[in-house]
């Protein structure tokens, strides 16, 4: 089976061409392929599928083979892979994902795609699968312990939930003690993914993820979507955002649709993988 390793800001994955591959078990390969130390090494894979709703259909895998429902990096990759490969040679493509169409455009030079825009959709704020919050409208700030303190979460939905947790310095935060704490939570059933964020200026903003199935990645882009909505909404923050995360820069922008998310694509490298 042929395969193409990619990345968005170091938020890495393995694609394979579902218009030519024929994957029976993806839950089982991406555990086998995103293994670092006897596989291709990633946070996920992900499948690009025809599709009759769209220009193609995204499927996400995390690297512990559980679903996903939305991924900014993996959107990008896919439409550069897609632009690239002729799947789809349009500038902007309409992919299917499990949390509805989202649009990607591409930014070509001569004939690589350089940069990506995505449309991600408006962040929401109702805290629907959450226990313990019936009749909530929003979670602000809500008080979680997190090894031995109180820790200030905020949930997001970008179509996939999200704990934005707002700090005083990013330093303070252990990722691999804090982030699987609060992801396994008793108030989120499906897990969550966990984002520690530092407001530096009205337009810009650091921050580390631990996404669910996955854990430490070098970037979220839906993550950074609901850290800057989060802080615009409560934080009084302003858009167009730059957020800084380990693996680089994204431009984080409103749109009349809602948020605008724009960064890198990279391929590695393509390589056969013996089933």
């Amino acid at each position: 089976m042929r395969f193409t390793k990619m990345h968005g800001l170091g938020n890495d994955y393995v694609v394979v061409n579902g218009f030519q591959e024929v994957v029976d078990d993806p839950s089982s390969l991406a555990c086998a392929m995103s293994d670092r130390h006897r596989g291709v090494g990633s946070d996920g894979l992900l499948v690009i599928h025809p599709a009759a709703d769209a220009d193609l259909r995204m499927e996400i895998y995390n690297a512990d083979g559980s679903r996903g429902l939305m991924c900014g990096n993996g959107l990008r990759c896919v439409a550069k892979y897609a632009y690239e490969r002729g799947l789809c040679r349009k500038a902007l493509i309409r992919v299917a994902t499990a949390c509805g169409i989202r649009l990607a455009e591409c930014f070509p030079v001569g004939d690589k795609v350089v940069r990506v825009r995505v449309a991600m959709g408006a962040a929401e704020y109702l805290p629907r699968g959450l226990a313990g919050f019936s009749g909530r409208q929003v979670v602000t700030d809500e008080p979680f312990l997190v090894n031995g303190r109180t820790l200030p979460g905020t949930f997001v939905s970008m179509g996939n939930p999200h704990l934005v947790v707002f700090v005083q310095d990013l330093d303070e935060i252990d990722l691999a003690a804090d982030g699987p704490v609060l992801e396994k939570h008793e108030c989120f059933p499906d897990r969550i993914n966990v984002h520690f964020a530092r407001i530096h200026s009205r337009h810009e903003i650091s921050m580390v993820s631990w996404e669910r199935g996955s854990g430490a990645v070098q970037a979220c882009g839906s993550g950074a979507c609901a850290v800057a909505d989060a802080a615009f909404t409560h934080r009084q923050t302003a858009f167009p955002t730059t957020v800084r995360l380990p693996g680089g820069e994204l431009l984080i922008e409103r749109g009349d649709a809602g948020l605008l998310m724009t960064g890198p694509a990279e391929e590695v490298f393509s390589g056969d993988w013996c089933l």
